[in-house]
Formats: C-alpha cells, sequence, structure tokens
C-alpha cells in the first residue's frame, strides 16, 4: 500500500482542528474515514502520529516532524495544478464532455471552474444522462470524453476508462442506532434493519448486485431518487442505507445527525472516472481536459455536497 494524499490530508485537517469529529466536519467525510486514513498513513510509517486525549487529538513528536513535510506535500500539489504546465492559454478547442447525474451533482463542478479560469480557450459542451445513452454517444463518436461512474461501464470492448477516484460506501445511520455500537459491520448485520434504498444513477442495481452475492436481501422500506428524503429519515432513525463517502455530510437539511460505520466486506466501492472511445485520437483540448483531471483527482480537493448522490 502507498501513501495517498487523502491520508495526508486527513491528517494535516485533524492535527490543525485537533479533533477527528471537526476534522471530519470541515472535510465533509465520515469520522470513521479521517480516523481510517491516519491509522494507514501511522502503519506505513511506522509511528504514531496523533495522541487521543479526553479533549481530542495532539500531535505526537514524529507527528510534529511529520506534520511540515505533509503540509508542503499539500501546497506542492496544489501549485502543480496552478503551475505553468496546467495553464493553456494556447489550448483552443472545443470539447464534448458527457456526464452522469452523480458526478454533475457532486464531483464535477469544484473541478470545472478551475478548468475554464486555466484554459480559458477551451470550450466545454457538458452533456448530462444516463450512463447507457453515454456509452452508446462515446461508441457514435457524438461525445469526446465522459466523466462518469466507470465502476458501472458495461461497454469495455469499445471504451476505455481511467479511474479518478474510489468512493468506499458506508452505511449511514442516526446516532443511538443499535448498529452505531460497533466500528464494523456486515451486511448481515444491516439485513434486518429497515432499509432506504436510493434509485438514482443505477443505485439501486449497485447495491442488489451485492446484496445477491451475499445470498441476503435488505429489508426496503422506501424506494426514492431522492437523496434528501434519505439524509432525513436515516437522520431521522427511520432507516439505515449504504452510499458512498463522495456524497456524505454528517448532517440532514433539517439539522440531525448522520452518522457512518465500515462495512467489512462485500460492498464495492464508486468508482469516478474518465471514458473515452478506445483508440480514439484526441486532440489538444481532450489531453489538456484529461490530464487537468487526472492532476485535480490527484490533489484531492474536498467534495462540496450537491443535489444528486448514487
Amino acid at each position: 500500500m502507498s501513501i495517498s494524499l487523502k491520508q495526508i490530508r486527513y491528517f494535516v485537517a485533524a492535527a490543525e482542528t485537533g479533533r477527528i469529529s471537526r476534522a471530519a466536519v470541515e472535510l465533509n467525510v465520515s469520522q470513521s474515514a479521517v480516523t481510517t486514513a491516519i491509522q494507514q498513513l501511522e502503519a506505513l510509517l511506522g509511528a504514531p502520529l496523533l495522541e487521543r486525549t479526553p479533549q481530542g487529538v495532539r500531535v505526537t513528536i514524529e507527528g510534529g516532524r511529520f506534520l511540515p513535510q505533509a503540509r508542503q506535500i499539500l501546497s506542492s500539489v496544489a501549485e502543480a495544478i496552478r503551475s505553468p504546465h496546467m495553464t493553456g492559454d494556447r489550448v483552443v478547442g472545443r470539447l464534448r464532455v458527457g456526464v452522469t447525474y452523480t458526478v454533475s451533482g457532486y464531483f464535477l463542478p469544484q473541478h470545472l471552474t478551475r478548468f475554464y479560469a486555466n484554459f480559458p480557450g477551451v470550450a466545454l459542451e457538458l452533456f448530462e444522462a444516463p450512463r447507457t445513452v453515454l456509452e452508446q454517444a462515446i461508441v457514435d463518436g457524438a461525445l469526446d470524453v465522459a466523466v462518469m461512474l466507470v465502476s458501472n461501464l458495461e461497454n469495455r470492448r469499445e471504451i476505455a476508462s481511467e479511474i479518478l477516484e474510489r468512493s468506499p460506501r458506508r452505511l449511514w445511520l442516526a446516532p443511538g442506532h443499535p448498529l452505531t455500537r460497533a466500528e464494523r459491520v456486515s451486511l448481515a448485520d444491516i439485513e434486518p434493519h429497515p432499509f432506504l434504498m436510493l434509485t438514482v444513477d443505477e443505485a439501486k442495481v449497485t447495491a442488489m448486485r451485492y446484496w445477491t452475492v451475499a445470498e441476503l436481501e435488505p429489508k426496503v422500506i422506501f424506494r426514492t431518487a431522492s437523496v434528501e428524503a434519505v439524509r432525513s429519515m436515516v437522520a431521522g432513525g427511520i432507516g439505515v442505507t449504504i452510499l458512498s463517502d463522495l456524497v456524505y455530510r454528517p448532517w440532514s437539511l433539517d439539522g440531525q445527525r448522520i452518522e457512518t460505520r465500515v462495512i467489512e466486506e462485500g460492498v464495492p466501492s464508486m468508482d469516478v472516472g474518465l471514458a473515452w472511445k478506445r483508440d480514439a485520437a484526441g486532440d489538444a483540448a481532450f489531453e489538456a481536459f484529461c490530464d487537468f483531471m487526472r492532476y485535480a483527482a490527484a490533489g484531492d480537493a474536498p467534495h462540496r455536497p450537491g443535489p444528486v448522490v448514487a
């Protein structure tokens, strides 16, 4: 396992805020995601970086040595994205970009803002559509590239793809729910509890696939394309759900808390990535967009919640 920018960023956030919970809120991820990332980083470095106290966390001697270097790494990545080789005053062209529903709400907007600033000569034509429509458009040549959930990609013979971000799926539940007593749960643990099934962007299809493999069936009490309905119902203790870290935030619209737990096995990550027609010759605009998205995803900036989910 190699050190990731996410692990470094989570460590820096926890060290600077002094609390795992506060770092999680600022990063818009779950507390367990921050804790796991820091534990992985400590294991890779072979030293404890943070000491847990009743007041929160404080940096150890080893952590104090590593913290300036960690900040420098994050600063260097940010600078790389802003550096001259990532600017494109001389790059001119038009690019037809397809996006799936979830990507347009949770992943792409923050990156588009920087792309437009760095490549003012590239005109992007954005098209939002379901995965099946985007795949056909890529094959037909109606799209140059798509930013989509490549974990759901079917036509891998004619379409090439590249993962930009892997987003783990976790159990979402209300504080005080019986399953919060454990840090990790299994699908068998979840099965008896009322389940809220999100249907947008093939979320239901994906969910039923891993439930079926486990030879289990969730106790679905409500199916909806509205993520805010799911958030509110989870926070209100009506049911639980399984969704990705990409779309997690710790509060519902009415201000109620949502917690998460790691699922031990069998639940795949939600992979966001690039997809394009295999063996197609991309022009300068295509190369600029793909390279920029790779740099932007490597920087792994915190995601801001949007209106949709998968």
